[in-house]
This record gives structure tokens, sequence and C-alpha cells, in this order.
């Protein structure tokens, strides 16, 4: 993550290191995009598309619209990354509490501890990561590597119980003519299937946010991009495939954990094993979250956009760690008065504004500038697909379910504003207050610019 270059001087650089792989980028486009949602979100899925063909088919589309999808803006680092780790450890947190409280679904008072103790084992999830993720780049993707075998595990036992169905016969709910009976006649109802499958997909985009980290990123980061999103969208249809070998719609429909259901009609005494592996599913999208989303407060204000010391780097462990501290305290707070379903909305409402906004930038930029230098580039027809995607996912859920996130989306976004103003476009700095309150903080968690010409001796001599 980190790198000390000489200098001319004789002093030394603290900067960010390239040592990220091809194979660390497939697990990790893998293993931030598998996390809670294929365990959680069929249902969902199911319930707005009303059949078991078109429930596939907005799987399949939910993957291809990941694969043209671009980049976030600056919201991404206060609220989108955020709310992602939050509710991914949130899912966590129900799959451990889940075996405490049995009768959670029953009982008001066991409900009200339940959610407590979801969100004790969230945080801790969130707090641990945090900790590993700000001082130790390999114990990071070590975890992230081994978790993701995990959750690929859990994924090879659903799939594998389904051929073995499928070779029984059991495929009465997939057959063409049956599974889309009773598909919804709404069309903006797919949005919000569409939200549910894409909630699942998130993590596509994680990759680009260590792109200054990764070796020959030209080469790997399109290689890892095409390799692992297509890897987890047959993974994807081939698990929904298995849950319908097992559950019909309406089982579906009634379960809260699909996978556990699964399990549990599947697996008998073993049955315990499937939300295990899905705490460590939960565990490994919740570090690669931190790990890629802790770059982006680093960029953003290594860019001016936000607060200098975000964009320092730890001068012994050589990681963005104000950054990644900011993400996992952001993402503690909205696990307090939220819950899944409101952080999957807020999530998807936000990004997908912002989807559409970068995509249509880089079009223009494509009209206006046609000879720019481009190291990757791709044919304009796709970013024109994601446009149009982009504006039915924003537009649809609003006039088919408006809901009190997406009016606090909008609000948070437009609040942006008051910020940029001021201290991004016209550069108001307020040194008695900022300058004090950096330097404290710089020198608490030992952190210097990206870049900056001093050793690792010098620093600790000044301090």
């Amino acid at each position: 993550m980190g790198d000390i270059k000489d200098t001319n001087d004789g002093s030394e650089k603290v900067t960010l290191k390239r040592q990220v792989g091809l194979v660390s980028c497939v697990a990790l486009i893998i293993g931030t995009i598998i996390g809670s949602g294929i365990f959680i979100s069929p249902v969902y899925v199911l319930q707005q598309t009303q059949s078991v063909g078109m429930s596939l088919v907005i799987w399949f589309l939910g993957g291809v619209l990941a694969m043209i999808a671009f980049l976030f803006s600056w919201t991404c680092a206060l609220i989108l990354m955020p709310a992602s780790v939050s509710a991914i450890a949130l899912s966590f947190g129900y799959y451990m509490a889940d075996p405490l409280y049995p009768n959670h679904d029953c009982e008001d008072s066991s409900r009200a501890t339940y959610e407590a103790a979801s969100k004790i084992f969230a945080c801790l999830c969130i707090l641990i990561l945090t900790f590993i993720n700000c001082v130790s780049v390999k114990a990071a993707t070590i975890v992230q590597n081994v978790l993701t075998l995990a959750k690929l595990l859990a994924l090879a036992i659903i799939i594998f119980i389904g051929f073995i169905r499928i070779f029984q016969g059991h495929t009465k709910y997939l057959q063409p003519k049956l599974s889309f009976e009773g598909s919804a006649p709404n069309l903006f109802a797919y949005g919000i299937a569409f939200y549910q499958s894409l909630w699942a997909y998130d993590g596509w985009n994680q990759l680009n946010f260590v792109t200054e980290e990764i070796k020959n990123p030209y080469r790997n980061l399109p290689y890892g991009i095409l390799i692992g999103i297509p890897l987890v969208t047959v993974v994807y249809l081939l698990t929904n495939i298995a849950y319908f070998t097992v559950l019909s719609p309406e089982e579906m429909l009634m379960s809260s954990a699909v996978a556990v259901t699964f399990a549990e009609r599947t697996l008998g005494p073993m049955a315990w094993i499937m939300p295990f592996l899905v705490c460590c599913s939960t565990v490994g999208a919740v570090n690669g979250c931190l790990f890629t989303a802790g770059r982006l407060p680093f960029v953003t204000a290594r860019e001016g956009h936000m607060m200098d010391i975000l964009a320092m780097v730890h001068v012994r462990y050589y990681t963005p760690l104000p950054s990644i501290v900011l993400t996992g305290g952001i993402a503690i707070l909205m696990l307090l008065p939220s819950d899944f379903s409101a952080l999957v909305n807020y999530f998807s409402f936000a990004a997908w504004l912002f989807y559409g906004l970068t995509i249509l930038a880089l079009i223009l930029l494509r009209v206006q500038q046609p000879n720019a230098k481009r190291p990757i580039k791709i044919p304009i027809f796709i970013p024109i697909i994601g446009l149009v995607a982009s504006i039915y996912l924003v537009l649809a859920p609003i006039i088919n379910e408006p809901t009190l996130e997406i009016f606090y989306a909008l609000l948070f976004i437009l609040s942006g504003l008051l910020f940029y103003f001021p201290f991004v476009h016209f550069g108001l700095r307020i040194p008695y207050i900022m300058r004090p309150a950096q330097t404290f903080l710089q020198k608490l968690m030992f952190v210097a610019p990206s870049g900056y010409s001093a050793s690792v001796e010098r620093i600790e001599d000044k301090d």
C-alpha cells in the first residue's frame, strides 16, 4: 500500500505502492460483490417480479448493468460507501444474533433486544476490520482472500445441491412457460427489483478506488472487471436456479434468509454450516468495502474536495488511515437509526443518480474531446445504455413507491452544495480552526501527506 522513495536530498517520500496483482483484483471484485445480497435479495426480487422467469432475467440484467456503470462522485465517500459497509455489517449482525434470540419474530421485547444485539455485532465487525485495514494491507488482503473462498464455498454447496435436484427432476418452477406466469404488469415495479438485484452486485466498481495500487492497471483493471463480474453473474444465476429447485415462489417470499431455509431443507443436521459461511461472506464484503472505500476520501481530499488530513498516509503502516477511519466511523453512525431495507434504498437511489451523472459526463467528454488520450476506452453505445438504465432506475422507484429514504438522499446530496461553494469553489479556509485541528489529528494518527519528502526517522524526531 505504501512505499518510501528516495529523493535527491537524501530524504524519503511516503507514497502508495503498487502491490495488488490480477489475482487479487479478481478476488477483490468477487469478494466485495458477494456479501449478503445473494443470500437475502432473491426474496425481494421475486416479490417485485412475481414470477421465477422474470426474477432470473433481473439477475442476469443486473450483471449486465454492473458491467457498464462507472464512477461515483464525492457523495459516495460520505454516504454511499459507508451505507454499504453499514448494511452488510448489519446483515452479519442479524445472522449472529438470530440463534441467540429464536423468538424475536413473536415477542416485542425479544425483538428489541435482537435488534440491539445485531447492531452491536455489526459495530464490532466494522471496528475490527477498520483496525485491520488501518494497520496492515497484507493482513487485509489475506482476510479478503480467505473469506472470498468461504463465501464461494457456501454458493458452491447451494449450486451443487441444485444440480442434484435438477437431475432428480425437481424443475417444476423452472419450466419456461410456468416460470413467467404471473409476472408483474407494472413496468416501474421492476425498478425496485433491480435495486435488490444490483445491491447483491454492488462492489463491481470497488477496484477503481485502488487503481493507484494495482500493478499494470491498464491491463489488470479491465481484466479484473471482465473476469470478476461475469463469474459472479453466472454464480448468482445458478444460485437462484438452485433455490427454486427446493423452494416454491410462495415459500421463498415467506423466508427471511433464503439460504438458511434452503440449507434447513437439504442439509439436515449440517444446516448450521450455511449461516456460518454467510457470516464469513458478509465479513469479507465489509472488509472489501473498507479496503476500497477508504481510498475514496483519500483521493477526493488530494483533489482539494475534502479536508487535507484525509489525503495523508500513515508513515509506518503506509495506509490511508484517516480516510479508512472516516469511512468506518460514518458506517457505525448509520447503524444506529437504520434497518437493512432503509440502508439499501438509501444507498441504491443515491448511487444510481450519480452513476447516471457520471456516465453523462463521460458521454459529453467523448463528444467534446474525441481525440483525448484514453488508456481504457470502450464503445460509446455502452455508456449510452448505462445512462438509459440509470434514468430508469432513478425514476422508477419514485413513480412506483416513493419513500422517505429517497427524500433523505436528495436532501443530503443538495446539502453538499453548502460545503462545496465556500470551501472548494472559493477556497475558503479558517486557519485559526482548521490548521490547529489538522496538526493535532496529524500527530495523533502519525500521518503525512502522500509524497511527503521526509524519512520516517525524521518525522519521529520532530514528534
